[in-house]
Order: structure tokens, then C-alpha cells, then sequence
């Protein structure tokens, strides 16, 4: 199999400068935004920008897969400091925040929860799934969650919860409020009061 020449210094400085410009134009202006703004911000012509992205979603994955792995690594510092159950939503409501916040990545998140098919998920949501799964699993175990909950069924509740907040005000203040309703509807407590692990 033939490698991949590596870039030319200059190529390089394009690539990153690509990179850098699209996430903040798509933070701006969201997925949509003009591709020719952002080749003209970095600097560059429209034909250097499609050389290295060929489509907008390669440009848009691209930008944001720092980001996607810090979500990923934040998952695992609350993991560390607080129980799985507030763990979790805690990520959540960063995840939420995150998703109104900075325009562009609500769409990939979307991406991230799709069932596949024609539309594969993206390779940089996938640490985002992973973190969710490796949450999911612990607050399971510890019988705060339901055991039926699936890791990409929470994904898809939260970027609803975004949603909701976002027509609730622009601004993500219902975050916390929306997400305690959707977490308590989704702890098992039978008429004792105390979390179960398993269905009846």
C-alpha cells in the first residue's frame, strides 16, 4: 500500500490555519457557514481549502476533533472525582452547554448519535460515544440509572435537552432544570425509595 507523502512545510501552515479559522467561523455561524469566508479568513484560496476538505462535513469533523476528545477526557476527570450518577449528568450538562454554545458542534453531536445506515458516525464522535458508554455503564452498575438505558439513547436525550434549552432562551440556562427532570425519569426507584438495578 502506497503512505501518504507528507505535507510541505507551507501545506502544513494552510492545513492548520484551515483549521483553526473553521472552527471559530463554524462556532460563529454554525454548520452552514460560507466556506469561501472561512478560506479568505485563513488566507488561503477556496481551491487550497477543497484540496484538504473535499466536502464540508470532512472540514467540519476536522475542526472539531480536539474538541471531541476533550469532551471524551472530561468524562474521565468527573468519573474520577464524583459518584457515577452525578458524574454523569454533570458531563452531561458540559456536553449540553458545549452543544448551544459553540455552533457547528450541536450538528456533529447530532452525527454522533445517528443509528448509521447511509450516514456512518463520524470517526471523531467516536471517543464522545465511548465516554458516554464508559458513564452509562457505571452509574448502571451503581443503580442509579435504569439497566435498560442505552449510552446513545442518553446522547440523543441530552441533544434534545440542548434543544429545548435553546428555544427556552438562546442561552442554555434551562440546561441544569431540563436534564435533573430527564435524569430523575430516568432512575429506577421502586416505592421504597432506593435506586434498583434490575428490571421487574
Amino acid at each position: 500500500m502506497t503512505q501518504a507523502r507528507p505535507m510541505r512545510a507551507d501545506a502544513r501552515r494552510n492545513y492548520e490555519r484551515l483549521l483553526e479559522v473553521a472552527a471559530e467561523v463554524f462556532a460563529e455561524h454554525g454548520e452552514h457557514a460560507s466556506l469561501d469566508d472561512i478560506a479568505k479568513r485563513a488566507g488561503v484560496g477556496s481551491g487550497t481549502l477543497y484540496r484538504h476538505f473535499p466536502t464540508r462535513r470532512a472540514l467540519l469533523e476536522a475542526a472539531y476533533t480536539d474538541r471531541m476528545a476533550a469532551l471524551a477526557a472530561r468524562a474521565d476527570e468527573l468519573a474520577e472525582g464524583l459518584p457515577p450518577g452525578p458524574a454523569l449528568e454533570e458531563w452531561l450538562t458540559e456536553l449540553c452547554a458545549g452543544a448551544i454554545r459553540v455552533r457547528g458542534l450541536k450538528a456533529l453531536l447530532g452525527s454522533a448519535v445517528m443509528d448509521g445506515g447511509a450516514a456512518p458516525v463520524p470517526v471523531c464522535c467516536t471517543p464522545v460515544r465511548d465516554a458516554a458508554a464508559r458513564l452509562v455503564a457505571a452509574a448502571r452498575a451503581e443503580g442509579t440509572l435504569r439497566a435498560d438505558v442505552e449510552p446513545v439513547e442518553l446522547l440523543r436525550l441530552a441533544h434534545g435537552v440542548a434543544t429545548a434549552s435553546e428555544f427556552a432562551d438562546g442561552q442554555g440556562g434551562q440546561i441544569r432544570r431540563y436534564l435533573s427532570l430527564l435524569m430523575e425519569g430516568l432512575h429506577r426507584r421502586p416505592p421504597g425509595g432506593r435506586p434498583a438495578r434490575e428490571r421487574p
